[in-house]
Formats: C-alpha cells, sequence, structure tokens
C-alpha cells in the first residue's frame, strides 16, 4: 500500500483561514473569513494571527510573534485585505517590523511586531502567577452551547472549542458576578494542536470580559499588546481574562494563557470602549 506524502494533507481550517499570498517583496493579500466575525466585524485575534503569518514569511529565522502592539483603525470584513510590512531593524536573533492592514485602500489595523524564535529562548522560569484553578472540560460550559441569536452574531464561536467555568459563567443565565472575571479553556475546533499564531488568536476569542459586569454589548478594542512567551505544549489551553479599571469609556482587559504543562505561554492587555446600551 502506498503512503500518503504529507505535502498532500489536506491544511487546517485555522491554517487556510490565515494563509496570504505574496504581492511583493514587503506586501501580501489575505482573503478574510467572515465566519471569524462578532457582531458584523473580523475579529481583532484572528487579524493579529494573518499579520503574523505575513511577518513570518518575511523573517523565516524569526518565526513567531514575540511583542505585537496592534491598534484598531475600524472595522475588518470578510474578503480581501491587502497587508504592508516594513523592516525597522534586524538583529541577530530578533527582527521588529511596521505593519498595515487595510481593505479597499482604507487602513483597518496597524501594528509593531519584534519577531523572533520561541523555541531557540532560554528555559529558566522565575514567576509569582500561577495558572487559573479550572473544572475539567467537560464540566465547563461550552460556549457553541449559547443562545441562537448569541452564535449567530458571533460565527467565531464555531471556529473554537470554549469551555467556560461554571463560576464565570453565570452571565450567560443573567447572573453576572460583578467581579469582571471570566476565565476557562480553549483549543481549536478543528483539532489543530496550538502553535504561537492560534495563541494571538486565542488571546481576543472569548467573550468581553464585560459580560461578567452585566454589560452585554460588544466591545471594540482600541488598542492590543500581546506578548509570547514559549511555544505551547499540545493540547488544551488555560484562559484568565480579567479588568480592574473602567473610567472615561474605556476599560482595560488582561489575557493570560496557560498551556498543558503549565505554563504561562501568551499575555495580552486591550483597551476598549465600554459597550453601548
Amino acid at each position: 500500500m502506498s503512503q500518503k506524502n504529507p505535502s498532500e494533507s489536506p491544511l487546517s481550517e485555522f491554517t487556510s483561514a490565515i494563509a496570504v499570498k505574496r504581492e511583493s517583496d514587503t506586501s501580501f493579500s489575505a482573503e478574510l473569513d467572515g465566519e471569524w466575525s462578532v457582531a458584523g466585524a473580523v475579529n481583532g485575534g484572528y487579524l493579529l494571527s494573518i499579520a503574523a503569518q505575513a511577518l513570518r514569511s518575511n523573517s523565516p529565522k524569526a518565526p513567531d510573534p514575540l511583542v505585537l502592539s496592534t491598534y484598531y483603525l475600524g472595522p475588518s470584513q470578510g474578503g480581501r485585505a491587502d497587508i504592508a510590512t516594513r523592516l525597522i531593524r534586524e538583529g541577530r536573533s530578533s527582527a521588529t517590523f511596521a505593519v498595515d492592514l487595510s481593505q479597499n485602500d482604507a487602513p483597518t489595523i496597524t501594528a509593531l511586531a519584534t519577531m523572533g524564535s520561541l523555541a531557540d529562548l532560554p528555559d529558566d522560569v522565575a514567576t509569582t502567577a500561577s495558572p487559573p484553578e479550572l473544572p475539567d472540560p467537560d464540566q465547563c460550559i461550552s460556549i457553541a452551547e449559547a443562545p441562537g441569536d448569541f452564535v449567530k452574531s458571533a460565527p467565531l464561536v464555531k471556529r473554537y472549542d470554549m469551555r467556560l467555568d461554571p463560576e464565570t459563567a453565570g452571565f450567560a443565565a443573567g447572573r453576572p458576578s460583578g467581579r469582571g472575571l471570566l476565565q476557562g479553556w480553549i483549543r481549536l475546533a478543528d483539532g489543530t494542536e496550538p502553535d504561537s499564531l492560534a495563541l494571538l488568536a486565542f488571546l481576543d476569542a472569548f467573550p468581553p470580559v464585560m459580560f461578567d459586569l452585566g454589560r452585554f454589548n460588544w466591545a471594540p478594542t482600541m488598542e492590543l499588546t500581546a506578548h509570547l512567551r514559549a511555544v505551547p505544549a499540545p493540547g488544551w489551553i488555560r484562559a484568565k481574562l480579567y479588568t480592574r479599571n473602567i473610567a472615561g469609556g474605556m476599560f482595560e482587559e488582561d489575557c493570560e494563557l496557560w498551556d498543558s504543562a503549565g505554563r504561562l505561554v501568551a499575555q495580552s492587555r486591550q483597551l476598549a470602549r465600554q459597550p453601548r446600551d
């Protein structure tokens, strides 16, 4: 029996969804998949993965985003997007780029990113942080079981297997805790094991933490900074999202991602506008 060439294996849904096409030495195009949308706009974390995919193509020796700071200038829609990159500085172990994503000649995100190799980072760890304590995934609440109107307005949730800790999922029954805390498990729905680009998407995949404060409309992100710390081990990713300050019509949302080996593999902070009533 002949063996199938691994190169002939179909791409995973996630890999296909973040694919980019080179247009020149510094520019790319991508076909944004509207199924990765929330409230009619393509999700910000998904856009980060696409931007990083373009930068990975320009930095094969530094394939992983170490730091990515992104400003959201306007909503993105399903369809063609153009990606322009500019090398700012290249060192021995990292490279820093500017990257802009636009649609119909209008910019929707602009970012600065430092790319490197997570696999080549030192493995020493000294931290006081600890992963969230969660019930097993099968004891948590699947977001896919949310009411049909919610899923229809946020088809993104079908792209993931997300399970909320029942202790932080009271908002789903109209009983938000008021703590400003969400936590749970996440993995790709297509079964693909997590990598650095998937971590970027995970950082912005969960419902807004404002849901736990009883504010249920979607909250547009103004800026998001992501830090990636390690190559994630296979398996589920634990997520913890929280906010500590709401002022001036804005709030911050912090996110931590922990892999199956108990390591903090990614962090983010985003500034977003409060949901409108």
